[in-house]
């Protein structure tokens, strides 16, 4: 049974076990989606990344650039996991894929990936074969905007669809969405205290089936708005993030 994450370490530890488990279960591309107000991708990951400990030197961490790579080697200390940057500008790459991935890799973890990145993310994809993929905390709703034409678009959706997406949790008004894989999707009431597990659906509810769901719990009325945001805020801000 899973329980709705009342810090962001909760939802950090859920996150690492739903990874395991859709790992297990034989996926090989893997996103975890925390869609909180004033996340920080870095420390987060930071937080997450423990959960292929047993990997060691096997596991290779991207970020989008070399400024990025280099903050987290300093901010991070001696870790025994490889960390490297996607070196883009626009949409070319200046590092060959094939620097970027080796026979000794076995795990690859993305933190943070833009639409921008989308085109080396899927070159290293390719690269790893079957070996598993993470993105963790990717920043694609822009994939509109990036000045591609739209079958290029297309292209870069499908690719990104074949991510299972292990672990997600938005906040919405008086209510959150979450996925915990293997439970399915889950849209929770906030309460004054508490969060309430109200609907279960095996695909991904849209905008349009969260309010038709929120609106049959209120008998018929739109749900109140709550103070979900600002509580995720709050809980951000204790854990220094």
């Amino acid at each position: 049974m899973v329980e709705f994450p009342q810090t962001l370490e909760a939802a950090i530890a859920q996150a690492q076990t739903a990874t395991q488990a859709a790992i297990a279960a034989g996926y090989t591309r893997l996103q975890v989606d925390l869609l909180l107000p004033e996340l920080k991708p870095m420390p987060a990951a930071f937080q997450y990344f423990p959960v292929f400990s047993d990997a060691g030197a096997h596991l290779k961490v991207f970020f989008t650039d070399a400024g990025a790579a280099a903050l987290a080697r300093r901010d991070w200390g001696d870790i025994p996991h490889p960390i490297c940057s996607l070196d883009v500008a626009g949409s070319r790459q200046t590092t060959p894929v094939s620097e970027l991935v080796s026979p000794d890799d076995q795990l690859f973890l993305f933190v943070a990936p833009s639409s921008v990145e989308v085109s080396p993310v899927e070159q290293v994809c390719t690269a790893a074969g079957d070996r598993p993929v993470v993105l963790f905390a990717p920043r694609l709703e822009d994939m509109g905007t990036v000045g591609i034409g739209y079958t290029a678009r297309k292209i870069r959706e499908r690719f990104l669809n074949t991510f299972e997406p292990c672990y997600y949790l938005r906040p919405l008004d008086g209510a959150a969405l979450l996925r915990c894989y293997p439970s399915p999707w889950q849209v929770w009431l906030e309460g004054d205290d508490t969060y309430t597990l109200i609907a279960e659906e095996l695909l991904k509810p849209d905008s349009e089936k969260i309010t038709e769901i929120l609106t049959q719990v209120g008998g018929g009325q739109p749900v109140p708005k709550r103070s979900f945001i600002a509580e995720m805020q709050r809980f951000l801000k204790a854990l220094g993030q």
